[in-house]
């Protein structure tokens, strides 16, 4: 049973977990060492996901408002007119 375990461990590392660990670890410091040649840090890579996230979420609500804006502004026009039309076909039709 423990053989079992061990090869869905290894099946879902993609390998032994330990010779992962280590290529995880050496690309980890390779990236790093290029994102500091860029003057970049860790710091500032997720303070900048953060600002692009609340921005994505700030411009969504933005853009909500303002169909929620042109759908009230349409429906003072289309609903009565759907509904006088629905009602003049049965008046017709009976």
């Amino acid at each position: 049973m423990a053989s079992s375990s061990s090869g869905s461990i290894s099946r879902f590392f993609g390998g032994s977990p330990l010779a992962v660990l280590l290529k995880l670890v050496l690309l980890s410091v390779i990236i790093g060492v290029l994102l500091s040649v860029l003057g970049l840090d860790a710091f500032s890579i997720v303070l900048n996901v953060k600002r692009m996230i609340r921005g994505l979420f700030e411009n969504f609500s933005d853009a909500l408002e303002t169909l929620t804006r042109w759908f009230l502004l349409g429906a003072v026009i289309v609903f009565p007119v759907w509904l006088l039309l629905r009602l003049s076909k049965m008046g017709k039709s009976g």
